[in-house]
């Protein structure tokens, strides 16, 4: 929404609104905090990787990153997902790199074809957990998403967020896109912010592309190969994935985005021309796949995340904390 980014009329017609969301929120959190509401202690180590705000933050990549680095320090990962979009008929599902994202959603199945770790989806986090352990015994469990799910007791709460469009507002649903008080902020250990350094970071993260990669062939170009494209994306905020592509000097001809987690379709593609590159982005392309056209092309980025003050340090401090607790639930 526009006006979530501004202190317009809009935003202040709805502040009552906010204020009750607020209200029962905080009620919620205050029956978890007292033990009125049971919340459930995974037997491994829990990341939460969520948003404070609606809308895209660059919440995957960050997931797809810290898998990566916690294979290299050779432990076990798993991860959780909510699956949101997954029209599946039974959860807890098993997510694999052939799932249908119909049934398993965009962003599980992209986590599990770029990590190759497994991922279970499930609105229950704990029988997405019980599940998860019977499948490996992981060291460490990274949920994606779930900073407002209580029901599942977290170890380490990482914030993602747009550098640019950082809180909005200010304000709480409906009136702005937040979910939870900036001061919320204060309470988690880490915040990456996408794109830039903001007053708010702790860590930057850059999504580097180095190719495109064909849906149909699989080949892979790099992106310099390319003069001028037409480019879609169904992602929480598709001017970031136009803006990348410019920047590499891509002259888009047509731009158009959908929806977050848009099903797509073979007819919702075929109006653009056969004589020019489509771009898409991954999580795009992971549901255009059955489908796809010759012309089609996928750019896959890799997450680059440095200290905000130390620019190229690779967070010490932050890996120590992760070694630090797998040690401590080891020796439980």
């Amino acid at each position: 929404m526009p006006f979530w980014y501004s202190h317009s009329k809009l935003a202040w017609l709805f502040l009552p609104f906010s204020l009750l969301f607020w209200l029962i929120s905080q009620i919620r959190v205050l029956l978890f905090s007292l033990g009125l509401k049971a919340s459930y202690r995974a037997p491994k180590p829990v990341v939460i990787v969520g948003n404070l705000s609606v809308g895209g933050n660059g919440k995957t990549p960050v997931v797809v990153w810290l898998v990566e680095e916690i294979k290299k320090r050779g432990l076990r990962v798993g991860v959780i997902s909510r699956g949101y979009g997954s029209h599946t008929k039974t959860y807890p599902l098993l997510v694999t790199a052939k799932t249908d994202p119909f049934e398993g959603g965009d962003e599980p199945v992209l986590v599990a074809q770029r990590t190759g770790v497994p991922v279970v989806i499930s609105p229950n986090r704990r029988q997405a957990i019980e599940q998860l352990l019977t499948y490996s015994d992981c060291d460490i469990i990274i949920s994606d998403d779930g900073l407002q799910h209580y029901q599942l007791q977290r170890d380490i709460e990482i914030v993602v967020m747009d550098a640019e469009r950082a809180l909005g507002n200010g304000f709480v649903l409906p009136a702005g896109p937040l979910r939870e008080l900036p001061s919320r902020l204060k309470t988690v250990d880490f915040v990456i912010t996408n794109g830039g350094k903001n007053q708010y970071s702790e860590a930057v993260m850059t999504l580097v592309p180095h190719y495109a990669v064909n849906l149909k062939t699989n080949e892979k170009r790099p992106l310099s190969d390319f003069q001028s494209a037409i480019a879609i994306a169904g992602i929480g905020h598709p001017p970031r994935f136009f803006t990348m592509l410019e920047k590499l000097g891509i002259t888009l001809i047509q731009t158009q985005s959908f929806q977050d987690h848009q099903h797509f379709n073979a007819s919702q593609l075929e109006k653009f021309p056969q004589n020019q590159p489509l771009f898409m982005t991954e999580k795009d392309a992971v549901k255009c796949q059955a489908f796809a056209q010759e012309n089609w092309w996928y750019v896959p980025v890799v997450a680059e995340v440095v200290e905000a003050e130390k620019q190229g340090e690779n967070l010490p401090h932050f890996w120590k904390k992760i070694e630090a607790l797998v040690e401590r639930y080891n020796n439980a």
